[in-house]
């Protein structure tokens, strides 16, 4: 059963997150991903530890296994004409070209989109960066953190400043990741758009644009509202209660998103009264009413464990849930059934851990076929196979320090 982009080739010359991020899914639905790394050194992320796989200090850090499966590894050194060379021969057959350099880099070294796009017309080149590649902070670089401070999402996750609180970032770089999922639907929307024009297309992906662009429902209570959104710790601006509860041995999370589910809800924590009541019984009066309620239910929580109010909401159909450790939630027995801790072996014999791609098609296969690369393995592999370049070749290459 063949991958759905088994016959899709990806130049991903990105590194850290972002781009590896979508160069990752492009390889999970079965195309065949080239990861172009620098000679001696690599990706930044393979020295970014510990941990350390199989305890491989400065070869592969968890960070770096963690975003580079699917991938083949081939080192060029693009600041050499040689290296440069082939960049543009593997380009040539490419479909796709993944790059997040700083804006401006690879056009000093002839491999921007316009010159790799005048040797193949069907390559789709894709940049991500931090402000993009046009306006007054294109050539601005950037980290995650600081694209969830200045795009607004550290604004609004932390406690609340009436409860002491301060600003705090997500637990995981969110911006890059998200800046790595815009960039995969773009590809596919460009190979789609591709099958029916038969050219390819430059596509430009800002982390500062996609943060701002997710912040969905928040951004439209400021526009349609008029009111800037604050920090509200676990609470939604729109729903309540919609938050995190403390119980007596523990805590655990309370979604409930309409009004029958606000009953069932009531009727959990035996005040079946309260969703009559006026101040409670409409999710808008709820949101005006937010102290009082989260008062009262805290107050009646706290008197039972959160297995007893799992149960019990879980018995009427209302949505909540324990607040797991990244432990329970990789060991335990949903885990298991849902199959999201895979082993893959690489070349060195070593099974290496990965968490399973989400997404499951009733006709073909996500792959697991590979696990992260070592640095360079491939290279004599991919000039061989995809540009029929011979040893002498790639030997003389070594030699002139291209490759």
């Amino acid at each position: 059963m063949a991958a759905p982009l088994s016959n899709i080739r990806v130049l991903d010359m990105s590194r850290v997150l972002a781009g590896p991020w979508a160069g990752q899914l492009l390889g999970d639905y079965g195309a065949d991903v080239v990861k172009i790394e620098r000679p001696g050194s690599g990706d930044d992320t393979r020295r970014w530890g510990p941990p350390w796989l199989a305890g491989q200090v400065n070869g592969e850090s968890a960070y770096f296994v963690s975003t580079n499966r699917n991938k083949r590894s081939v080192t060029v050194n693009i600041a050499e004409p040689d290296g440069q060379r082939v960049i543009r021969d593997l380009a040539a057959h490419a479909d796709v070209l993944l790059e997040n350099y700083k804006v401006g880099t690879l056009q000093r070294f002839g491999l921007g989109p316009d010159e790799l796009r005048a040797i193949n017309t069907r390559l789709i080149y894709c940049s991500i960066s931090a402000f993009g590649q046009t306006g007054s902070r294109a050539a601005e670089p950037g980290y995650d953190a600081m694209i969830q401070a200045s795009a607004g999402l550290m604004s609004i996750t932390g406690p609340a400043d009436d409860s002491g609180g301060s600003p705090q970032k997500v637990g995981v770089a969110i911006a890059d990741i998200m800046a790595g999922m815009y960039a995969t639907t773009a590809v596919l929307a460009a190979l789609n758009n591709r099958a029916v024009t038969g050219q390819g297309q430059t596509i430009d992906v800002p982390l500062y644009d996609s943060q701002v662009a997710w912040l969905a429902n928040q951004n439209m209570n400021y526009l349609v509202g008029g009111d800037v959104p604050k920090r509200m710790g676990t609470a939604h601006p729109n729903l309540v209660p919609y938050q995190a509860f403390s119980t007596s041995d523990g805590d655990l999370m309370l979604a409930v998103g309409n009004d029958r589910q606000f009953a069932a809800c009531a009727e959990c924590v035996g005040l079946p009264g309260l969703a009559t009541e006026k101040r409670f019984e409409h999710n808008s009066v709820r949101i005006a009413n937010r102290v009082e309620l989260i008062d009262i239910l805290q107050s009646v929580l706290k008197g039972q464990t959160t297995a007893h109010w799992l149960k019990e909401f879980n018995d009427r159909g209302v949505p909540a849930g324990p607040i797991n450790t990244i432990e329970t939630v990789l060991t335990n027995s949903h885990a298991e059934e849902r199959g999201l801790v895979r082993q893959v072996r690489n070349s060195l014999g070593q099974e290496v851990p990965t968490v399973s791609n989400p997404v499951e098609f009733s006709d073909t296969a996500v792959s697991y076929e590979k696990a992260p690369p070592l640095l360079g393995e491939h290279t004599e592999e991919v000039l061989r196979e995809w540009l029929g370049y011979s040893r002498e070749m790639i030997a003389e290459l070594r030699d002139r320090s291209a490759i």
